[in-house]
């Protein structure tokens, strides 16, 4: 069961991933009636939630990873995924909090690169997770 989890979980997580951060967040501020306020701070709740639901992938994936494989590569990939979680819940997500509140409160925020930074994040997660995926494919259970 273990195994299993192992495969699972990365597939889950990165369902969930594609989902909110690559789907539903670039789509929410297209919409031309959500006022970008009324957006931020929708997008704000959204990941928020979205953390706490990463952190228990995270804690998962390094119990099933750490338990069943023998390589170091997958618990690499794992351990990747979940300090990206706690970097952005440490440093990026508070960062953009204040700039959602700074957008609320006055309609306008000084330039920064949290943005950025947390989309690489984003995307270094993904392929972290990919590669957990494409590694239990190929090591069937």
């Amino acid at each position: 069961m273990l195994k299993q989890s192992a495969i699972l979980l990365p597939t889950l997580w990165l369902g969930v991933l594609i989902g909110v951060s690559f789907i539903a967040t670039p789509v929410k501020f297209r919409a031309p009636s959500l006022t970008r306020p009324a957006a931020l701070e929708v997008g704000r709740l959204t990941f928020r939630l979205f953390s706490r639901v990463e952190w228990g992938f995270a804690i998962l994936l390094l119990g099933a990873v750490a338990a069943t494989e023998r390589s170091a590569w997958p618990l690499s990939l794992a351990v990747l995924a979940a300090g990206l979680v706690a970097l952005q819940s440490a440093w990026l997500l508070p960062a953009l909090n204040h700039r959602v509140a700074m957008v609320i409160a006055s309609g306008t925020s000084a330039p920064s690169r949290s943005h950025l930074g947390y989309s690489v994040t984003e995307g270094l997660k993904f392929l972290a997770l990919l590669a957990l995926v494409a590694a239990g494919i190929g090591h069937p259970v």
